[in-house]
């Protein structure tokens, strides 16, 4: 920034930068540039540093935006970044480090530069400052074009052709950073964009082909998590040579009387905070990257390219060799994929990520249904949904409905029962030593359904955990005595909530006889929807009876002791169908425990209860149609996802900055 400038709020006196964004055209083969590039810093890691470097610019970026029509400066910078990636692979492999931190410096501050840009302008608008010639607006046109359609190619192949090296990883980072700055254009729009510069160069030409190698390589970021190397060792910084030279230490002091001095926001070689240091950069905004490219809505004239190849691509250990009818599939390591969304929950990404492999790719939701080992996977998803209180709503939405489609799968509600937890730290209500997964499912999704009753009271959420629990019902295995407890408390509390509603109904029907201007309140709707509630848990509770009676003494235990609760519902036509087996069971295991006597203890009652279970004619239960949930997809998803999604990208902690007051897909306090 000139030997006289040393911190971040002399830049907009910088003379480089100054230059850069003034009146006068810089050609691309000015000396000029190697100056303005040869600067070395702590690239920002998180948003709060990179507001810091955006408010630093704006002086900057104002003059830029008035003055690059005319200059073409910007396509000029971005023509000298494209030459000096022409020869970026073999500069990783030769360990070249001035060439690589040349090239990095240049698509940093093109990406600070774009995404200014791209939040104060249309695309038509931007698009006339993708050109090196002082033109008339109306013969704006192919070279413009071909320029972003060639910086979009670059980075693509940027990011899945250099290796991931130290002194690399800083380029790499900054190319899926600016990919997501080119999508970023969705953010200034109301509306979601189903014709952009993402849909004409991302789906088409060039960049088509890349599409499946871009997929997998976002995807292997994701993977392995890589840190950012220490601080420095990515920064350039020239040795002198003991003879009195070298042509690399000649060419760096050749322009060390133009250089930006060291500038950084921690200093150079400064400590990474502990969010740094737990994070991944890289994989976190690859994975970002991912979202946004899968959640790109069709073209007019293409699917999504980007989508196809997640919902096809195959396990490396899949020995079949049918040719797919997609061309842009491909092959990625499933176990290495299924351990890093184990580890990853806790982010909304990781599982928005998750939620789309299950639900769009056969294949990894075979691969994962077939795990032996399920519980590392749904423990962090209930995680999830027992801290509801601290997630977002969209969050524990994502959780929700990833349980949903797994309990579609017999095999899966079978097997949770079987597999043995002990000492549940984080469950805090009561202390588990020992508990089945599938208890355990049953307990938090209890727990989120009394949750939403007492709080949101929103009836998506509550349609979806019952239809959970409906799926799992006709597999409930050996239900720890707390689980079958917490389902008849549920019960309980729906009940006395119907009983509220129906004495408000009541009450406000006699005041009405009394008075003929105060309006009646909807209470039919409440309690048509309150027993449409019920009669899923009693559904719940029959499935289970009729299926697995046997497997379940706990279950009954705590039917009989609250036997009481079922008596209102006997004789409710809602209800009178499905009470009949309940009422049943009941009055069967009643009888038997009065024949043995008063004052049993309770493993007395539980070993009657086994008795009887064996006892009991399986004729004499009526059976219903199976219970069975499946969970389809909104009609128009894009509505819900792409919000979403960009929500999380402007929400992330270690990605980019973004200007609240700019912002129009979704309100502020929603976001």
């Amino acid at each position: 920034m000139g030997a006289a400038s040393s911190s971040i709020n002399e830049l907009p006196e910088n003379e480089y930068l100054k230059k850069l964004s003034g009146r006068e055209a810089i050609s691309e083969n000015d000396p000029f540039w190697n100056q303005l590039l040869s600067f070395s810093f702590n690239t920002p890691t998180n948003s709060a540093e990179l507001k810091l470097l955006e408010e630093a610019a704006v002086s900057v970026c104002k003059s830029l935006v008035e003055n690059n029509p005319r200059t073409g400066n910007l396509a000029a910078l971005i023509k000298v970044f494209l030459s000096r990636t022409k020869e970026l692979k073999i500069s990783a492999e030769c360990q070249n480090h001035l060439f690589i931190w040349q090239a990095h410096n240049a698509l940093f501050i093109i990406c600070c530069l774009l995404k200014v840009l791209i939040s104060q302008m249309s695309e038509e608008e931007l698009q006339l400052h993708f050109t090196c010639e002082d033109r008339t607006p109306g013969s704006y046109g192919v070279e413009c074009e071909d320029l972003m359609e060639e910086l979009l190619c670059c980075l693509i192949q940027l990011i899945v052709e250099i290796p991931l090296l130290d002194i690399t990883y800083s380029i790499s980072l900054e190319a899926v950073t600016t990919l997501v700055v080119f999508l970023s254009c969705q953010l200034f729009h109301k509306e979601i964009l189903r014709e952009s510069i993402a849909h004409k160069y991302l789906m088409h030409g060039p960049c088509l082909p890349y599409t499946s190698r871009l997929v997998k390589t976002l995807l292997y970021n994701f993977i392995r998590q890589e840190r950012s190397p220490p601080p420095g060792t990515h920064v350039f910084q020239p040795e002198p040579d003991p003879d009195g030279g070298g042509l690399l230490y000649g060419i760096a002091s050749g322009v060390a009387t133009g250089l930006w001095t060291v500038f950084t926001l921690g200093g150079v070689g400064s400590k990474r905070t502990s969010q740094q240091e737990e994070s991944s950069s890289l994989a976190n905004q690859s994975l970002l990257l991912l979202l946004a490219l899968a959640n790109l809505t069709d073209a007019p004239d293409t699917p999504n390219p980007y989508r196809q190849a997640i919902m096809s691509f195959k396990n490396t250990q899949d020995s079949t060799v049918l040719p797919s009818p997609n061309p842009h599939a491909f092959q990625i390591n499933f176990n290495s994929l299924y351990t890093t969304l184990c580890e990853q929950q806790n982010s909304d990404q990781a599982t928005l990520l998750l939620y789309t492999l299950l639900h769009q790719n056969s294949n990894v939701r075979t691969y994962m249904l077939a795990r032996t080992d399920m519980e590392n996977l749904v423990l962090p998803i209930l995680e999830i949904l027992y801290h509801v209180e601290e997630r977002n709503s969209h969050h524990v939405y994502m959780a929700l409905i990833i349980l949903l489609i797994l309990t579609e799968d017999d095999g899966f509600n079978r097997s949770i029962h079987e597999v043995i937890l002990k000492n549940i730290t984080w469950y805090s209500e009561r202390v588990l030593t020992e508990i089945s997964l599938g208890s355990l499912l049953i307990l938090v999704v209890i727990r989120t359904i009394q949750y939403n009753m007492t709080r949101t009271r929103d009836k998506y959420l509550h349609t979806n955990c019952l239809a959970a629990l409906a799926n799992m019902s006709a597999q409930f295995r050996s239900l720890h005595q707390y689980a079958a407890q917490r389902i008849i408390s549920l019960f309980a509390l729906l009940s006395k909530k119907h009983n509220k509603v129906l004495e408000q109904a009541t009450g406000s029907l006699r005041s009405s006889l009394t008075s003929d201007d105060s309006p009646l309140p909807d209470y039919a709707q409440d309690l048509n929807v309150i027993e449409e509630v019920i009669r899923m848990m009693l559904e719940i509770i029959n499935s289970c009876l009729t299926n697995s009676l046997h497997h379940n003494p706990n279950l009954v235990y705590a039917l009989l002791y609250k036997r009481d609760l079922f008596e209102q519902f006997r004789t409710h036509p809602s209800f009178q169908d499905i009470m009949q087996n309940i009422d049943l069971v009941i009055s069967f295991f009643s009888s038997r425990i009065e024949q043995a006597g008063s004052e049993l203890s309770v493993e007395r009652v539980l070993e009657i209860i086994k008795q009887g279970a064996v006892a009991l004619p399986k004729d004499r239960l009526r059976k219903f149609p199976e219970l069975k949930f499946k969970y389809v997809e909104e009609e128009q998803p894009e509505e819900f996802f792409i919000p979403y999604v960009w929500s999380l990208v402007y929400n992330s902690a270690t990605g980019l900055y973004w200007n609240p007051q700019s912002i129009q897909l979704f309100t502020m306090d929603s976001g």
